[in-house]
């Protein structure tokens, strides 16, 4: 289908859906995709009603002077990218997840696709270890070190603003470790962070789900590791 056009709150509300799990138009960089759509705005989106399309245009502005020499195909129409199906989200929260994941225009790719198979199954084993921990039938006192990463939207999010809104989580039986910033490409770093949790106090997903509340610096986060520790 495409998009139909930047004008109407329908289209605009389009545009911003799109973005809502990206940072580019079209691939993982600026690109002639982005010059055709920027330059078929009249004028900047409102950033209260669409701020992702808001973050993206005032992203692409800064490219302006490169615009001739970006790659992609300049004669191709805005109108020619964008989603296939007429689908509008209207709120981050409620954008697909584990779907977009795996969406060829996520900015981090599909790590799955790089991972070893060995450490793809110990990594499930883990998970379900720790799920039947979560039943109760191992020691109440039980606690696992997790290691999740903490993606960011582009490489203008404040990486150190984004550490400090995710520490100041508290959750009884979660304690906060070391962290790192991990290069993904594109100038773009993610957060690497490891964790203790107590089992029959903090769920993972819960955490999660409070640091992906941050929707101005956090795009998404991934478990990366868990390791079993009865304490």
């Amino acid at each position: 289908m495409g998009f139909a056009d930047f004008v109407s709150d329908a289209g605009l509300t389009m545009l911003n859906s799109w973005l809502t799990t990206r940072s580019y138009i079209s691939g993982y960089g600026p690109s002639q995709a982005d010059v055709a759509s920027f330059k078929a705005l009249k004028q900047p989106p409102n950033a209260a009603k669409y701020p992702h399309a808001y973050r993206w245009q005032k992203h692409i502005s800064s490219y302006q002077s490169e615009f001739s020499s970006l790659p992609g195909d300049p004669s191709k129409a805005y109108t020619t990218y964008g989603p296939e199906k007429s689908e509008v989200t209207l709120n981050p929260k409620d954008a697909p997840k584990e779907e977009d994941a795996e969406d060829e225009d996520d900015l981090f790719g599909s790590d799955e696709e790089e991972e070893d198979e060995e450490v793809v199954k110990q990594r499930e084993a883990n998970l379900a270890a720790y799920k039947k921990k979560k039943e109760g039938k191992t020691k109440p006192a039980a606690k696992s070190i997790v290691t999740l990463d903490v993606k960011p939207w582009d490489d203008e999010t404040d990486m150190k603003e984004l550490e400090k809104v995710m520490r100041s989580i508290e959750m009884d039986g979660l304690t906060w470790g070391a962290s790192k910033l991990v290069p993904v490409g594109f100038g773009i770093k993610k957060l690497q962070v490891n964790l203790v949790v107590e089992d029959e106090k903090v769920s993972i997903d819960d955490l999660q789900a409070k640091i992906e509340e941050d929707e101005d610096h956090v795009q998404s986060t991934d478990v990366v590791s868990i390791h079993l520790n009865n304490i």
